[in-house]
């Protein structure tokens, strides 16, 4: 399989281009349907010139951590792109739950009572609730965001209880340092065991990895849109 991805100087357009066509590939050779596995598109950081292009170059799915950034780029988008989704993968705050509800279209990043507590408040107030993933702290690293993994099934029950079919499935950061395929394993069996749907796992580094082990969304920004600018 050819993986090798443009330099950053190509264009974005290139660049989507040969992660699609990297992302066919790993598909194919799990013996999956490539179309069960869907791009995001991690424009954090990046400007609004850059979603644009992506969007131009058939692109509609993408990835923000912060709602703030996310807020400055995406509504000016919508009414002439009806097709974009916004997924807010980043931590999340809970006085940011008001804002998150009414701008994603998912939110991936479920990982604390308190947060299930404010969605829930949020989408009571707004009449609308964003599709949602547990994010599982799978390495049980104290740095990252992430329910740890001895708490998890406790904590998916609960945001089933919550929330229904709105909760989708699970996300996961391997750490960096270590072999991603056990964590994307891990993930997948948690949720196979809750009857989730939707796994978001693998980045620009190991994106095809969790195509073979099951992922569902891969969230892809270096690959894409190059190097993040110096000043985030």
């Amino acid at each position: 399989m050819d993986t090798s991805l443009p330099s950053a100087t190509s264009s974005i357009a290139d660049r989507l281009c040969a992660v699609r066509r990297s992302m066919h590939a790993a598909a194919l050779a799990a013996g999956r349907d490539p179309a069960e596995v869907t791009l995001v598109a991690v424009s954090k950081f990046h400007p609004l010139q850059s979603v644009q292009e992506a969007l131009a170059a058939g692109q509609c799915v993408f990835g923000e951590n912060r709602v703030q950034e996310a807020t400055a780029k995406f509504p000016l988008l919508r009414a002439a792109n009806p097709d974009l989704r916004l997924h807010l993968i980043g931590g999340l705050q809970t006085n940011k739950a008001r804002d998150a509800v009414r701008i994603a279209d998912m939110i991936e990043s479920l990982d604390r009572p308190a947060l299930v507590d404010a969605i829930a408040r949020a989408a009571d107030a707004q009449g609308r609730l964003p599709d949602l993933l547990v994010e599982v702290n799978t390495g049980d690293e104290p740095q990252k965001f992430g329910v740890p993994k001895e708490e998890a099934d406790a904590f998916i029950r609960l945001c089933q209880k919550r929330f229904g079919p709105s909760l989708r499935g699970l996300m996961c950061i391997p750490p960096a340092e270590q072999n991603p395929v056990p964590h994307f394993q891990l993930l997948r069996s948690m949720a196979q065991t809750h009857g989730l749907p939707v796994l978001s796992m693998g980045m620009s580094a190991d994106f095809e990895q969790a195509i073979a082990h099951g992922a569902t969304l891969v969230r892809v920004g270096s690959a894409i849109f190059g190097p993040r600018p110096a000043l985030a």
